[in-house]
């Protein structure tokens, strides 16, 4: 277990990491809600603070006074041993609390957990904080994904930074890489941190297969689009081309065609696509029809895991042909931490890796991303296999 010096050090550096990322929005940014599936910033610097009182200060520190009753109302997301909550799609409506009594929320609640963490060293404790620091994590990558979402949903299309790097070239030649058919050991294995749905190692068995060593790009995109792969519903899964028919889909996520030339929107505002950058903000639907266009699949989450040594990874989510399932002899804990995962193991798709918006410290090859298979607005990408 680690002590609680580091853990503390962990936590403050945490803390001030996410609302370092708030730092070049206007506080109008913080209130937005453009579809559900995005919360507004707010909401995610409040929720992220609600973790740490809910879960350690009201659990294990008896003198621990809350700072506001309702906050647990306001900022529990889908906890039901918890209690009641705002409605996801309405977390857009809170004008209040306002941005600085959430600011004030999330300073009350980090100095309580400095203080009590500088004498306590339960080892009970330490695991739950380190589950709440990677929490924060996982919502440091969404703040931005969504702040994205926010700012490129805007007619203005204002540029959030100058200096954030979404746009990553692999300079190797693309090539496949062959994996023998055998047996492979899969899942989490060490004393670093997991989550849960990573634990359960266990054996597959994989035929002989090759998964490239490089990501699909823009300009292998854009011979897709040229060649109407939006308009061959061959290439899709009946779901998938429902999907593209009623929302009309023709390109990936913020990417507009202005006078004949691909342009896209990035957190430097907007741009022309750069064509030797990995493909983003695709749908699993849309990785599938593109990796049938090109005749060859996607991979299954095992091929990738036991081929990951192999190639570079973390620019991108990758899709994989995998359905979020438990591994074998899963278990979840009791109480609302299991809750975690385990209750969300339908309807959903694995994605592998990381991306360049995973922070510092969170990023492992058996780490397991999950989201329904129409959802683009992560930094999603493709790894073909055959």
């Amino acid at each position: 277990m680690v002590s609680t010096d580091t853990f503390l050090d962990f936590f403050l550096e945490t803390r001030e990491h996410t609302e370092a990322i708030c730092k070049p929005l206007e506080i109008e940014d913080y209130v937005v809600q453009p579809i559900i599936d995005v919360s507004p910033p707010k909401w995610h610097l409040g929720h992220t603070t609600w973790f740490f009182e809910e879960f350690i200060l009201k659990s294990y520190d008896k003198s621990y006074t809350v700072f506001d009753d309702d906050f647990s109302f306001v900022f529990n997301s889908y906890y039901e041993t918890v209690g009641k909550r705002v409605v996801r799609a309405d977390r857009g409506n809170l004008s209040r609390p306002s941005v600085n009594k959430v600011y004030e929320y999330r300073h009350y609640v980090t100095q309580a957990m400095k203080n009590f963490l500088a004498s306590n060293e339960d080892s009970t404790l330490l695991a739950v904080l380190e589950i709440g620091i990677h929490h924060e994590k996982q919502h440091q990558e969404l703040l931005l994904t969504d702040i994205k979402y926010i700012l490129g949903n805007n007619p203005l299309l204002p540029k959030y930074s100058d200096t954030f790097k979404e746009f990553t070239i692999e300079k190797d030649t693309q090539s496949w890489i062959s994996m023998s058919e055998g047996i492979y050991e899969i899942g989490h294995n060490s004393t670093d941190f997991c989550f849960d749905n990573e634990l359960g190692r266990h054996k597959v068995y994989l035929h002989d297969y090759q998964i490239s060593n490089k990501l699909v790009t823009n300009a292998e995109y854009i011979e897709f689009i040229k060649a109407g792969g939006y308009n061959r519903f061959d290439l899709w899964h009946a779901a998938g081309w429902d999907w593209v028919q009623q929302n009309q889909v023709t390109a990936p996520l913020y990417w507009h065609e202005i006078d004949g030339v691909w342009h896209c929107y990035s957190l430097n505002g907007l741009t022309e696509v750069d064509l030797d950058a990995p493909v983003t903000h695709v749908s699993y639907f849309e990785a599938f029809a593109f990796a049938q266009y090109k005749g060859c699949r996607l991979p299954t989450e095992f091929e990738w895991e036991a081929a990951q040594e192999q190639f570079n990874w973390g620019q991108r989510w990758e899709w994989t042909e995998s359905a979020y399932l438990p591994y074998p002899n899963y278990k979840k804990v009791d109480g609302a931490l299991g809750e975690y995962n385990g209750k969300f193991m339908v309807n959903q798709k694995v994605l592998r890796g990381s991306s360049i918006a995973t922070p510092n410290k969170h990023a492992r090859h058996t780490y397991r991303n999950f989201f329904p298979t129409d959802l683009k607005w992560q930094f999603t990408g493709i790894r073909l296999a055959k």
